[in-house]
């Protein structure tokens, strides 16, 4: 079993209202060559926490830190123009990404929640909002 002592958070990167599903993030990640989704789990905008990488596996969502973290991802974090950075997360998801964190707290315990942005400096607007708001 891998040493889990990050939850990174990100964003898909997709206007407000996206339909974006871990399917459709699984099947653009195996066109670019990848072993499936490379978040551990996705949250579309109805608040399904749905699982993409098995969390035995190593991630492919944040260079340098994929080794030992868990990878969430919720669907969208751009205003309706699909270009300006925003907190687009429905009642939902916050309500899924509280959830799920706090079930992956328990079963890693001391784990450090951190935000995309905080590990990547070209990542400055990923996951569209504080992380440590949560």
């Amino acid at each position: 079993m891998r040493r889990i002592t990050l939850i990174i958070v990100h964003c898909s990167a997709n206007k407000a209202g996206s339909a974006l599903r871990m399917a459709d993030i699984d099947r653009d990640h195996r066109l670019r060559g990848w072993k499936g989704c490379g978040y551990h789990y996705v949250i579309p905008t109805d608040g399904t926490i749905e699982a993409g990488r098995a969390e035995e596996m190593v991630g492919a969502h944040c260079r340098n830190h994929n080794r030992h973290s868990i990878g969430i991802c919720y669907v969208g974090g751009l205003a309706a123009d699909g270009v300006t950075p925003a907190d687009t997360r429905t009642d939902a998801q916050k309500r899924a990404l509280q959830t799920l964190i706090a079930d992956l707290r328990k079963r890693y315990p001391g784990v450090l929640v951190v935000g995309h942005c905080d590990l990547d400096y070209r990542k400055p607007h990923c996951p569209g909002f504080v992380i440590y708001d949560l």
